[in-house]
């Protein structure tokens, strides 16, 4: 495989069509099903959609068939065939839908208004992760053009990921036979240490997330007749997370959330913590004075990888400060999301989170946790040594430097399906979102230089899982 010519391919594919494709897409405010109830009424998913359809069908991909599936009721799926050399088949996934707008944004930057700023291209959904389907087919494109056989491909691209892609287990039964047995699953929705090589994602957190709520009156009442007399709901709501949380250190208590983590993995950390050193914690927007809640790297690299962590996502019955009376306020309710370790049952967890919330609640208040949002975690198969070769391979030939492995704090729920699916698959699970791209908040951005490589290591990928099992 001639590298040169693969990223020649590549980079000439991304600078005449790729990066504008990406910036009309920032455009469309397609928000996910879970943060826009009426995403069908007001049509920008499928105006993506049709963005997406028109590129692919105009790439000269040899044999490719394209078809957008929609399921009564339910988000809609791109779903792409592209016949290749072998049965084989290599499984590509990626999604369309982003992410709330968020507060924030620096001056002359937006959700929905893309700008070239050198190399990155700023705006919501340019990292996560309207940039992968471009690059599967990219990869695909550059293979072709370059006479390099490949086995079959299928590439997914679901608009329900941010919401916890509750649509795509119904779309993978739909769709199975179409797909078959994968060997090879590359899914491009993982993040990277740094912008200089690629990162392979070896893990990803499960999460438990619902609504905890605190009620002690039935309207609100004057603070300096009640205080003293009715108990705070916030102080309640205080008290109940206390339960849940060390509120000094942030250690999640309770074993039921912890898992035991593998010798390897403690390894890996390790070897990555020496890669980043403190680039882990400092490409955190912090303000003058903040640090992390450690200063051992490696410690940090397991919290966010293989630790659970509790955050307070947002609030109901706190009014802005600026309309904020002297009320003691009827009650009060939070956002919880718990992030859980790769192997520890999200199911099983939101029971005993509801169970320690809502036990003896204090003061006879009432005291309600609904979970209504969950996905499980997911934990890599030891990689085979033609992937493991592969990899490393592709980082020096397109970043100049070896592959480097490390878990991620996120979640893709499709990761553990496709885990389930194809016990015997091997996984490449990259990404592009490096220090400071602030996937979900606010100025998120694609660094278009690695996005490129990534494609082309991509591209190697699949070029050595054909010849893995089609040489002598």
């Amino acid at each position: 495989m001639d590298k040169a010519s693969i990223r020649t391919h590549v980079e000439r594919l991304w600078d005449e069509s790729i990066v504008a494709e990406i910036a009309e897409y920032i455009r469309i405010p397609n928000k996910s099903v879970a943060f826009d109830r009426d995403w069908k009424a007001h049509g920008h998913m499928d105006r993506v959609v049709a963005r997406f359809e028109d590129w692919a069908r105009r790439q000269p991909i040899r044999g490719i068939k394209l078809e957008v599936v929609r399921l009564e009721g339910r988000t809609p799926l791109l779903f792409i065939e592209i016949p290749g050399d072998s049965k084989d088949c290599v499984l590509l996934y990626g999604h369309m839908d982003k992410q709330p707008e968020m507060s924030g944004w620096r001056e002359g930057l937006g959700p929905w208004q893309p700008v070239l700023d050198g190399e990155r291209l700023y705006g919501r959904g340019s990292a996560d992760d309207g940039y992968a389907m471009f690059a599967c087919i990219g990869a695909i494109g550059a293979l072709q053009a370059n006479s390099i056989r490949h086995a079959r491909c299928v590439v997914i691209i679901e608009a329900c990921e941010e919401s916890g892609s509750f649509d795509l287990p119904h779309y993978i039964e739909h769709l199975a036979a179409r797909i078959g047995q994968s060997s090879l699953c590359i899914a491009l929705d993982s993040g990277c240490g740094n912008y200089e090589q690629l990162w392979l994602t070896t893990s990803l957190r499960g999460l438990v997330g619902g609504k905890l709520q605190v009620e002690v009156l039935t309207e609100g009442v004057h603070s300096g007749d009640a205080g003293g007399v009715v108990p705070d709901s916030f102080r309640i709501v205080r008290q109940l997370l206390s339960r849940v949380e060390d509120e000094a250190t942030g250690k999640v208590l309770g074993g039921e959330f912890y898992a035991s983590i593998p010798d390897a993995r403690l390894k890996q950390a390790a070897a990555t913590a020496a890669v980043l050193g403190d680039d882990i914690g400092a490409k955190f927007p912090f303000i003058e004075g903040a640090r992390p809640v450690s200063s051992d790297t490696t410690e940090l690299i397991l919290n966010r990888a293989w630790r659970p962590a509790l955050s307070i996502l947002g609030a109901d019955g706190l009014p802005p400060t600026g309309s904020a009376g002297n009320v003691l306020r009827a009650g009060t309710a939070v956002n919880l999301s718990l992030r859980l370790p790769p192997t520890v049952d999200p199911k099983v967890a939101a029971q005993k989170l509801k169970s320690i919330l809502e036990k003896d609640p204090p003061y006879g208040c009432k005291v309600s946790f609904q979970a209504n949002w969950g996905a499980s975690g997911w934990n890599a198969p030891a990689l085979s040594p033609w992937l493991e070769r592969s990899l490393e391979a592709a980082s020096n030939d397109y970043f100049g430097n070896p592959v480097a492995y490390m878990g991620e704090g996120g979640t893709i729920p499709f990761m553990g399906m496709l885990g389930e699916r194809f016990p015997q698959a091997q996984f490449m699970i990259t990404g592009v979102l490096g220090p400071h791209a602030n996937a979900h908040g606010p100025n998120e951005f694609l660094h278009i230089p690695t996005a490129k490589k990534v494609t082309c290591c991509v591209a190697k990928v699949i070029a050595d899982h054909f010849l893995r099992a089609n040489s002598p």
